[in-house]
Formats: structure tokens, sequence, C-alpha cells
């Protein structure tokens, strides 16, 4: 109470408004009269004044608070929406993974039913080598299901690869992507113009380009841009008829002999995430 009292200008305020109050109760003890007495006046005016100043600062007050609670709920508000906004890029991220995904499988199931004449043993990726010169991924199934080595493994559209280690759960398979030298090489075929086929193997592939190379072609034929391209079964490791991908580029010689050919990959050489082994029936 000491504080309180210690503000002269408080003190003064309500000693103000206390005689306000009395002057307005004397005069009306003196009774109805046609002119409003000097002192009620006088009272009057005292106890407005008095007013204004307790209003003044309560009405402050209020407005800060009101102030205050617009201030938190905007920001509860954008706290929400910042929530909300998350919410859709990770749903937005998940759809997109999905719709990835289905692609993938609806390419596999009409892999599955074109290729009429082999036993597809589907199969998941499980790693993938970091190695950026040898591109080898491990799968799901080995011995256990029938796997075997240098069985031609498909994705997507056509052919990504071959097994080269079968164990009893798991499988490595060694994609056409591989540059390594010691790579097993795939024989490929092209059909040109003249009806006849240009042979050739896998010697390479461009990641710049995303493009497989076929090199050690002879034959001197005119291959045209968008002929299919398909395995040739030549050394009999891999079933001839296997779709590989389309021509995307001719490179040629000063004497018109092609040496070199471009192809368009069937499948996303650098996404493979589920893919089928093959065996022919």
């Amino acid at each position: 109470m000491h504080k309180f009292f210690s503000n002269r200008k408080l003190v003064l305020t309500v000693i103000c408004a206390i005689i306000a109050a009395g002057l307005i109760t004397g005069s009306l003890a003196l009774g109805k009269k046609d002119k409003t007495p000097a002192v009620q006046k006088l009272g009057n005016d005292l106890f407005g004044a008095v007013s204004r100043v307790i209003a003044i600062p309560a009405h402050g007050m209020q407005t800060l608070s009101t102030n205050l609670n617009n201030f938190v709920a905007t920001y509860e508000e954008n706290e929400r929406l910042r929530q909300d906004i998350d919410k859709l890029s990770a749903t937005h991220a998940e759809n997109k993974s999905l719709k990835e995904e289905n692609r993938e499988l609806k390419q596999l199931v009409g892999l599955k039913n074109s290729m009429t004449d082999y036993s597809l043993t589907p199969a998941i990726v499980l790693t993938r080598s970091p190695s950026s010169w040898q591109d080898l991924v491990t799968v799901n199934k080995g011995t256990a299901n029938g796997v075997k080595k240098n069985q031609p493994v498909l994705a997507g559209n056509g052919l990504v690869g071959r097994v080269v280690e079968a164990n009893y759960s798991t499988s490595k398979v060694e994609l056409i992507s591989d540059n390594n030298e010691s790579a097993n090489r795939f024989a490929i075929q092209v059909q040109a113009k003249d009806g006849n086929y240009v042979n050739g193997i896998i010697t390479g592939y461009d990641k710049k380009t995303n493009e497989i190379i076929m090199g050690q072609v002879t034959e001197d034929k005119d291959v045209a841009v968008g002929s299919q391209v398909i395995t040739s079964g030549l050394g009999g490791v891999t079933p001839k008829g296997l779709y590989v991908g389309k021509v995307a580029k001719v490179s040629k010689e000063d004497y018109g002999l092609a040496n070199e050919i471009r192809i368009k990959p069937a499948a996303k050489l650098s996404n493979v995430n589920d893919v089928y082994i093959a065996k022919l029936d």
C-alpha cells in the first residue's frame, strides 16, 4: 500500500474523484431547481476529467491486449500454414515416387506379357555399386529361385544387364552401362534398310547422352535412325531377340562404312529398381 500511495499523481486523481462525487451528491441534496447549481456543474466537470484520465490508460491497455491477441493468433495461423505446406510438399514427393514406381511396374507387366517364350523371375534391386566405372546391382533373388549365371536381366521395356554372380538368396547383375574393360559384352544387331541385319557388340555407355555404344560393326549397310536394336544370340550366352533400344545416331568412316552406332536404351539405366531375370523356356 505504501508503494501505491507514493505515486502523487494517482493520489491526486483519487482525491479529485472523491471531491467530485461529494459535490454532485451535495448538489442533489439541495433539491430540484430549474437551473443546475454551480456546485453541481463543478462536480460534473471534475468527475468527467477524472473519468477521462482513468479511461485513457484503460483503453490503451485494452488496445494493447487486443493487438497481442491478434499477433498470437496470426503467429499460430502462420505455423499451421507452414505445417500444411510441409505436409503438401511431403505428399507431392510421395505421389511422385509412387507414380514412378507405378510406371515401372506397368512396364514390367507389359514386358512380361510380351515375352511369352521366357520364364521371368521378378526381383528387387537391393544395392548398387557406388563406383562410377562399374555398374553392378544386387537383387533379392538367387539360386534358390532358379537364378543362374549369365541369365539376362530386363527392366522397363528392355535389356539392362546379365547375372554375373548367383548366390543362394541374392545375385549380382552387371548392367549394360558398365564401362569396365572386363565387362561381358552383349552381341546385338539392328536391321538395315535393305532388310539384312548389321551385327556388333555393346562396347560402352555414354552417361552424358544416355546412349549405348554399338561397336565392332563391319557390315556395309545403311542403318536408319529409330531402328530397333535387339540381342543377336551370337556366342550362345544371351538369347536372341531381347529388345535393347533404338538407333539414335550412326557414325561413319571416310569410306562410308558404319563403324559406330549410338543406341537410346529402352530401359532407364540410371534408376533401376524392379527387374525381371529371364530364362528361355
